[in-house]
């Protein structure tokens, strides 16, 4: 990855993390007040993004979708993929 790219990526990274981990949390507040809730693909889709460490910490941190296997797999998974993505275009893995 081109090093000026470096600090647009670690902002979007940033922005992904905390957007999927205050998702979590206002979902589950939305859950408590029974109000109209979070569809799980818009909660997923900040994750997918490279918000994956700040979605998992959400889920525990809130104790928010920790009973679906999606969620509890998917998230670690999701994490698991964007080290590995970042370790390669970091030039650590090989090609």
């Amino acid at each position: 990855m081109p090093r000026d790219l470096l600090p647009i990526a670690a902002v979007w990274l940033a922005a992904m993390n905390l957007t999927a981990f205050c998702m979590m949390g206002l979902d589950k507040t939305f859950a408590r007040r029974r109000m109209r809730r979070i569809p799980e693909a818009v909660l997923f889709l900040p994750a997918v993004l490279g918000g994956a460490a700040g979605g998992w910490a959400g889920m525990y941190l809130f104790r928010h979708k920790t009973r679906h296997w999606y969620f509890v797999a998917g998230m670690p998974l999701l994490l698991a993929c964007h080290v590995v993505l970042g370790l390669w275009l970091a030039g650590i893995l090989p090609v």
